[in-house]
């Protein structure tokens, strides 16, 4: 964000100049955290995306801090345990696929309408979002505890890992309607431009999590000693005190909408809506956390230690990876608001400067990991074997940092543009017929064994860049329909 961009027009003096350019710098981070009114279709975009990527970064920072300290303590368990977190999370990943893919679709409808000046319309489409995540959640929650084990054993779990981790998954696939609501009426939150409170939420609730978790893990005072079970427990248990807290949120009075019961009868129209671009939108994010099952299932073939490895590297990148997310929110959010004003133009710009302040940001942290790799990974395991697996997963993969940063913030753009057809087909060519396929022949018959399949992930998300990159650029998007 420049200076002009948040300093008053008549300027003055150099030195009053950079006084108040800092002053207006620190004001405009501290309206962020508080929450803010501003018009994002007006403001400049600088401080726009400054204003709703901050907490949108903050929400996604503390669920990164979530992942390593629940990773931490599950490793002092072990590696059947640390295999057991990894192998669900990977079945995970495709609740989190429909979440993200359903949450697109109403964050998308939500910031069209507030872009057009309907907070009715807004507030009716976010109780429909509400209504189809109730529904999803109670289907999979239901499919998912009775049928875990069987799932743990088709993704290559050996036998001890499927006998301490069975009721783990139970309790993780069970509970993930909470994931679902939590997707869901975050992205209202954010659709409609009250960052801040979704923020909120999501460090409520991990919180929560990271509190509860290691007292149920190893039975801290009056909590009872389940070992890796302790984790998901904790995990469900916060995730559904921020489901209440957003329940909260969105039925008070005096924020940008307010759902009341009128809105929450069933809207086919409406969901419909929300649907034709969700149901794209959960097969794009299914493509590429399925391609993420299909590497876990690979590496399952060179023992637990690899498993385990990638487990621990793959979580101290999603916690850098995961705050970017968050400013590609915030150029969702931008895009579909502008598109909804009527300033098409705009949403672009929103989403190039976007784009590059995430580049900027991720390669430096990426850096952070190629020199620290080692020192970082020794805070995990004292295991040497899944140490050798975990620094190389976690170098190799942060070499493409900067490519993922300008990736995140585009497809997060098509999706909020209401155009989530054009990144899902981007995901399928470089995850599916390129990604999966590079993995096993450079992990098998090349002998690059885990290491190839590192090595294939950075290729995919290098190129994804790219292709996504070429095709922004011609403005196709503009003209969609929410």
């Amino acid at each position: 964000m420049t200076a002009s961009e948040l300093l008053p027009p008549e300027g003055g003096s150099p030195g009053i100049a950079a006084h108040l350019s800092q002053r207006s710098v620190w004001s405009t981070l501290r309206e962020a955290i508080r929450g803010s009114h501003q018009d994002y279709t007006e403001a400049p975009i600088g401080r726009a995306i400054v204003l709703l990527a901050v907490p949108m970064v903050l929400e996604m920072l503390m669920e990164s801090v979530f992942l390593v300290v629940d990773v931490f303590f599950v490793g002092k368990l072990g590696a059947d345990a640390i295999t057991t977190v990894g192998v669900t999370e990977s079945l995970m990943t495709l609740i989190y696929a429909a979440a993200m893919g359903l949450s697109i679709g109403a964050a998308a409808t939500v910031a069209r309408r507030i872009g057009e000046r309907d907070s009715e319309a807004a507030a009716h489409a976010g109780a429909q979002a509400i209504l189809i995540g109730v529904v999803c959640g109670v289907a999979i929650g239901v499919i998912g505890s009775v049928l875990a084990p069987q799932l743990l054993g088709i993704m290559g779990a050996s036998d001890d890992v499927i006998r301490t981790g069975s009721t783990f998954a139970r309790v993780m696939l069970g509970a993930s309607g909470n994931v679902l609501l939590l997707f869901l009426i975050n992205a209202v939150f954010r659709g409609v431009g009250d960052a801040a409170i979704a923020m909120r939420v999501l460090w409520c609730a991990n919180a929560v999590n990271i509190v509860l978790g290691p007292c149920l893990i190893f039975g801290v005072g009056p909590f009872p000693e389940l070992g890796v079970t302790g984790a998901a427990v904790g995990t469900s248990v916060g995730r559904g005190c921020g489901v209440l807290l957003q329940l909260y949120y969105l039925t008070r009075a005096g924020g940008r909408i307010r759902i009341r019961l009128p809105h929450m009868y069933f809207d086919p129209a409406v969901m419909r809506g929300i649907l034709r671009i969700s149901g794209t939108a959960v097969f794009q994010n299914f493509i590429g956390t399925a391609s993420w099952v299909g590497l876990v299932r690979i590496l399952a073939g060179f023992g637990t230690t690899a498993v385990a490895g990638n487990t621990i590297g793959i979580r101290i990148i999603l916690f850098a990876i995961l705050p970017a997310v968050g400013v590609g929110s915030a150029a969702a959010t931008l895009v579909g608001q502008n598109l909804g004003a009527g300033k098409p133009d705009r949403a672009e710009a929103a989403a190039w400067k976007a784009g590059f302040y995430n580049m900027l940001c991720l390669g430096a942290i990426g850096a952070v990991f190629l020199l620290f790799a080692p020192q970082l990974i020794s805070f995990f395991t004292d295991d040497p074997a899944v140490a050798t697996y975990a620094v190389r997963c976690l170098r190799i993969v942060a070499a493409g940092f900067p490519f993922y940063g300008y990736q995140l913030v585009l497809s997060f753009a098509f999706n909020g543009a209401g155009d989530p057809w054009t990144p899902t087909w981007i995901n399928l060519g470089c995850m599916w017929v390129l990604e999966l396929p590079l993995a096993w022949a450079l992990a098998h018959p090349f002998g690059f064994g885990p290491t190839g399949v590192f090595i294939a992930v950075n290729v995919a998300f290098s190129l994804l860049a790219l292709v996504s990159a070429a095709m922004f650029s011609r403005g196709t998007w503009k003209t969609k329909r929410v």
